[in-house]
């Protein structure tokens, strides 16, 4: 049994690093190997991943004409991961995370070509189908590059690998969305999914270049005692369990809901392309570079440190909100861009900078299983999020959902803030 296995799960503090002054990002790249081919295989897999998300949706919407049907296919997407990822995260604990990481990417392409064969209406089962079986293959895959990061990083890169990650995904999503858009929209869905599997390909191939410094960690005790050792942990360190609900709050008010409603304004307000295809793709570009830009931006002033990210989490709800206000009057496709921008900013303060505080406070030996079930929270939300979204689609137009999200996005705000009050009071009085 190694070290890492006898040793007791220390509490938060305890695990906290110490920090110096951050690298660059250009730096990171050019020192560390292992992340270099880590960030590769991600800018190589996202941009077909955006290319499968554009093409799935208006495929979906194409063959239904259903608001309530392409709520329904983002639901699978988010419930699909829900069910494996308690699993997922003991996984990343147990086995080789860099093993994990190429055996999904290679599953996906495979499962990506199956939708190859969804060409008409009769074929919605089968679109659905494997949009399950590959959100659910990417639910392993999500909690282990989380997990690995610190494992081939030091404390003084890991603040700058996390944005540089999450930055990576925006700029994928501005790109990849934005071509799979003009694809999808001139080629066809197909030609979409081809070029998606054949990234999942080329990630594995970088993958493989990684060699990690030592074993891989393994998940204490039985698979029963394992599965809920994440979640004993988070109750008993309540700060733990409310950073990880950040991106639970996101998909359910910020993210898989407000993509619904895309489709549908891409669709029925400004449609350009086939199916709207191109207006989307835009949408989803300008939304890549709010979620780029904003944790950038805001890192400059917080850097690594503890209460400014926290303060900033509360902020970047606000912006978020005030983001979707501006879409929701739908005035043209210019504000609708604008406000997709601001709340992009908004949203990706609150993701990067809640993920940086889970990998500098969680313990390395459940590292895995609570990435696994900060990412089951964010999917079971997400799931919640896209159908009832759906559901108002087809009784109210989509103003009024957007004045609705707008309004609740601000209580994740007062929430977080109240309970930073309790927090720091805690801290004084030496009682966490």
């Amino acid at each position: 049994m190694s070290k890492q296995e006898r040793s007791p799960i220390k509490s938060t503090e305890e695990h906290q690093p110490e920090i110096g002054a951050p690298v660059g990002y250009f730096e990171l790249l050019r020192r560390n190997r292992n992340f270099r081919y880590l960030w590769a295989g991600q800018v190589v897999s996202l941009l077909g991943d955006w290319f499968n998300s554009i093409a799935a949706a208006i495929l979906i919407a194409e063959l239904t004409g259903s608001g309530l049907a392409v709520g329904f296919l983002f639901t699978i997407r988010m419930l699909a991961p829900f069910a494996i990822a308690p699993i997922a995260g003991i996984c990343a604990d147990r086995y080789n995370r860099k093993h994990l990481l190429i055996i999904t990417d290679v599953v996906r392409a495979f499962i990506v070509f199956g939708f190859l064969f969804v060409q008409d209406a009769s074929h919605v089962w089968l679109l659905y189908t494997l949009s399950a079986f590959l959100s659910a293959v990417s639910g392993f895959f999500s909690p282990a590059r989380s997990a690995i990061l610190p494992d081939v990083t030091s404390a003084r890169e890991l603040g700058t690998a996390n944005t540089l990650g999450t930055t990576t995904w925006s700029v994928m999503l501005a790109l990849g969305a934005a071509i799979g858009g003009i694809i999808t929209g001139l080629l066809g869905s197909q030609t979409a999914f081809i070029i998606d599997g054949f990234t999942f390909f080329v990630s594995a191939a970088f993958l493989l270049q990684i060699k990690l410094p030592g074993p891989p960690s393994a998940a204490r005790g039985g698979p029963a005692r394992a599965k809920f050792a994440a979640l004993r942990y988070m109750l008993q360190h309540p700060d733990i369990l409310f950073i990880a609900m950040h991106k639970a709050a996101i998909s359910l008010l910020l993210s898989t809901g407000v993509q619904v409603v895309l489709v549908d304004i891409a669709r029925n307000y400004f449609a350009i392309g086939v199916g709207g295809a191109l207006s989307l793709g835009m949408m989803y570009c300008v939304n890549g570079i709010g979620s780029g830009v904003g944790p950038i931006l805001a890192r400059r002033r917080t850097g690594d440190r503890d209460k400014p990210l926290r303060i900033s989490i509360s902020l970047g709800y606000v912006i978020a909100a005030v983001g979707i206000a501006i879409i929701a009057p739908l005035f043209n496709l210019e504000t609708v861009l604008f406000g997709g921008f601001v709340r992009s900013v908004g949203g990706g303060i609150v993701w990067v900078f809640s993920t940086q505080l889970l990998l500098q406070n969680a313990p390395n030996e459940i590292r895995g299983r609570i990435f696994g079930t900060e990412f089951a929270l964010f999917t079971l939300m997400g799931g919640a999020s896209s159908i009832m979204v759906g559901i108002l689609l087809d009784q109210f137009n989509a103003r009024a959902v957007l004045w609705g999200m707008s309004g609740l996005s601000l209580l994740p705000a007062v929430f977080w803030l109240l309970w930073q009050v309790r927090y720091n009071r805690m801290q004084s009085k030496g009682s966490l």
